[in-house]
């Protein structure tokens, strides 16, 4: 025969496996990425002590803006993400917290992904090239274009080479820089025909961009919303849709024209 327990002792006694269950899951990890802002580089300039655009075979001009590509950083694959971990991101503008899933393709190793975001890199610097050359009229068999970002990877940084490139051989086609002397920033991925495509992390990216003294971030057209959400004060969003009409926005940027708006 059981006793009778008194209302206090039974509420604690029934509380502590509820105590227990959060502590359980406050340790055990979960199947998240926590993101921040990363690194932004000046492809008009050098990255490691190299230039990170090197152009032969044709004429190059000299710049004096700058033209920033941004990235995120987010716990790798293989880091345990815990409930604490993702309450903090949760409440913190600077922290994004995303399913591990969209951030690395499940079921492969730290070095396959690695592996693909290296590949990754290598096709985008590829369509730069392309597009740019494409888009002011160049022979690709007689300008040889070399990129180099050192521990960087994936395709979001399409769009800043392909201006950057623009940027050395024609800049905004008058003789002055494409940039107007600014510090631009921006992201997106680029085709070989010029298309700008959407990447992620895009609010995360206006943060690095302003931390590193950017006040223009060009920004995937369907991706407007997100770059609104945590825009740092001062900062001027130009939606773009491709490689043309970035170009034709920074121009228009420069003469105090009407430019295109998220």
């Amino acid at each position: 025969m059981l006793s009778r327990l008194s209302r206090p002792t039974a509420l604690i006694l029934c509380a502590v496996p509820i105590v227990a269950l959060f502590v359980v899951v406050g340790v055990a990890p979960l199947p998240y990425a926590v993101a921040q802002p990363g690194m932004t580089a000046n492809v008009l300039g050098a990255n490691e002590g190299r230039q990170v655009i090197t152009i032969s075979g044709t004429d190059t001009r000299r710049t004096e803006g700058q033209l920033r590509m941004t990235t995120i950083e987010a716990t790798g694959p293989s880091t345990d993400v815990d409930f604490g971990d993702v309450v903090e991101g949760w409440f913190r503008a600077d922290r994004a917290v995303l399913p591990r899933e969209a951030v690395y393709p499940s079921g492969k190793s730290d070095k396959e992904i690695e592996k693909r975001n290296v590949h990754d890199m290598v096709e985008s610097q590829n369509s730069a090239t392309t597009a740019a050359l494409g888009y002011l009229g160049k022979d690709a068999k007689s300008v040889d274009v070399s990129l180099h970002l050192a521990d960087v990877g994936g395709p979001s940084a399409g769009l800043l080479f392909a201006l950057g490139i623009v940027d050395k051989l024609d800049g905004d086609g008058a003789g002055g820089d494409l940039t107007g002397g600014r510090t631009i920033a921006g992201t997106g991925t680029i085709s070989d025909a010029g298309e700008v495509g959407a990447v992620g992390g895009v609010s995360l990216k206006t943060q690095a961009a302003g931390r590193d003294g950017a006040t223009v971030f060009l920004v995937p057209k369907a991706e407007c919303a997100d770059a609104r959400s945590e825009l740092p004060k001062g900062m001027r969003l130009i939606p773009v849709t491709t490689l043309k009409g970035a170009v034709t926005a920074l121009k228009a940027l420069e003469k105090d024209e009407k430019v295109p708006a998220c």
